[in-house]
């Protein structure tokens, strides 16, 4: 396949203020790190020598000309990244409980990654994509849901593997009634799903992990199914195999935030050189071997989108 760009993503790019300790007066501090889903799983594939690009919308302010420059400085292809002149760049506040686990507030009612409509998805750079990558983020609201469900459309009349987060946050819908269905979406349209265990116990309501991943192959008959399961490891279903692998423990863990981008990217690095069709049980180990290894690096770094792992220190693991 002849193309200009291995991934091309879609969806929201948002500035995430994260922890940084107290100010002399006891305040939180907080660090405003370039986030977003898409751009995680960009920003790493370049890091493994990928040509990428990314569509979506920021504010004309700051916040959106900083990510602007991060995105590009990253070695992401931005001609398909456009500005708002209304609407404020989307931001998120990030609070990491005493287990790891966090908690999101948003600013986005609305943020510009809302707002990007279908008549400005650059149809051309997605013609030229060996893979698409979706979220669920970016059909949330319209015009976004437009803009992706049309973006998926070119990406399969022009043969691109789609692979597909569902990313949930549920402070950002209307009721999650909303984000079921436009999660069934994601999988009736997908080849690859990276999804995380409380995602999968959630979406199909049922405990045990397989059941529910079981129950999403025989509805959506999606080819290759990743599960991340935090500090338990990863999972790979693919055809009959079902891959475990456990995870990388750092001892100087301080954060999730990209974690599970970092592992879909890596995954994604496999792909585009094995493809999707005949993947062997040795192959699949080694991808997710791989891409534990990548998120758990991540972990120990504050951010996500700047602070990606390189391929020395990814193997430096193995």
């Amino acid at each position: 396949m002849n193309k200009q760009y291995d991934v091309v993503a879609l969806g929201e790019l948002l500035i995430d203020f994260t922890e940084n300790g107290t100010s002399g007066q006891g305040n939180p501090v907080y660090e405003a790190n370039p986030g977003g889903a898409p751009c995680n799983v960009l920003s790493m594939l370049n890091k493994l020598g990928h040509h990428t690009a990314f569509l979506g919308k920021v504010g004309n302010d700051i916040f959106g000309r900083q990510l602007r420059a991060t995105v590009e400085s990253a070695g992401i292809d931005v001609s398909g990244l456009l500005t708002d002149e209304d609407v404020r760049t989307t931001l998120a506040f990030v609070e990491t409980k005493p287990d790891g686990d966090r908690d999101f507030s948003f600013y986005r009612n609305p943020g510009a990654d809302m707002m990007l409509r279908e008549d400005e998805v650059r149809d051309d750079i997605i013609a030229d994509a060996k893979i698409f990558h979706f979220g669920t983020l970016s059909l949330t609201d319209e015009p976004v849901r437009s803009a992706t469900r049309h973006a998926i459309k070119v990406a399969k009349e022009n043969g691109a593997i789609l692979s597909f987060d569902p990313n949930i946050r549920e402070p950002l819908w209307k009721d999650m009634e909303e984000a079921r269905e436009q999660m069934a979406y994601g999988l009736s349209v997908c080849d690859i799903l990276k999804i995380s265990d409380n995602e999968i116990q959630w979406f199909s309501g049922k405990e045990n992990y397989t059941e529910g991943i079981h129950m999403l192959q025989q509805t959506y008959h999606i080819p290759l199914i990743l599960l991340s399961m935090g500090r338990d490891g990863s999972r790979a279903y693919y055809k009959d195999m079902i891959v475990e692998v456990p995870a990388f423990i750092q001892k100087n863990t301080i954060e999730t935030t990209g974690a599970g981008d970092t592992f879909g990217a890596c995954c994604l690095h496999y792909i585009l050189k094995y493809g999707l069709d005949n993947l062997t049980k040795q192959q699949l180990k080694e991808m997710i071997t791989f891409a534990n290894a990548a998120a758990s690096i991540i972990t120990t770094r504050k951010g996500a989108l700047r602070v990606m792992p390189s391929l020395d220190e990814i193997e430096g693991l193995l």
